[in-house]
């Protein structure tokens, strides 16, 4: 093979692998709707769910700036400060895991999927230290979350 026909091929090959598949500790929500759509929906429906959009980030736009084109890729990170004072009251610790973050990414269908880690897996290594109340946020977190994910994805 010649080398430009090898740099067309490695350049014609798809930038990422597989679509998010399910693992220990998260939530996915495959969809049929559309990345942009799909990032939109979510931040309604965190807004919806009493949280706050604390932080955004995601390579795509900056990766299309540079020339190279990746599927869309978006990191939502989501908190609110009643739940803040509520968790750095148990474990000081236990704040660098917020905002607990939402994951939309597109899928090689061009659908989108929204996922995350479960607030109870996130806060579980500081179960120690923030003991049953910690537990009980995140339980609760858990279910805010489920909510959430669960409106944006319908």
């Amino acid at each position: 093979m010649r080398f430009p026909t090898l740099i067309f091929t490695l350049f014609a090959l798809p930038l990422w692998a597989a679509d998010l598949t399910p693992r220990a500790g998260w939530v996915l929500h495959v969809t049929d709707k559309p990345y942009a759509q799909l990032v939109s929906d979510t931040r309604a429906a965190v807004k919806a769910g009493g949280m706050i959009v604390v932080t955004q980030a995601g390579p795509t736009q900056a990766a299309k700036n540079r020339g190279i084109t990746i599927p869309g890729n978006r990191v939502i990170g989501v908190f609110n400060n009643e739940y803040a004072v509520k968790v750095i009251n148990l474990s000081v610790a236990a704040m660098i895991e917020a905002p607990i973050r939402l994951y939309v990414t597109q899928n090689t269908d061009g659908s989108a999927t929204l996922s995350y880690k479960t607030p109870s897996a996130v806060f579980a290594p500081y179960a120690d230290e923030g003991g049953d109340a910690l537990r009980a946020i995140a339980a609760e977190l858990d279910t805010v979350f489920d909510a959430i994910a669960t409106q944006a994805a319908n």
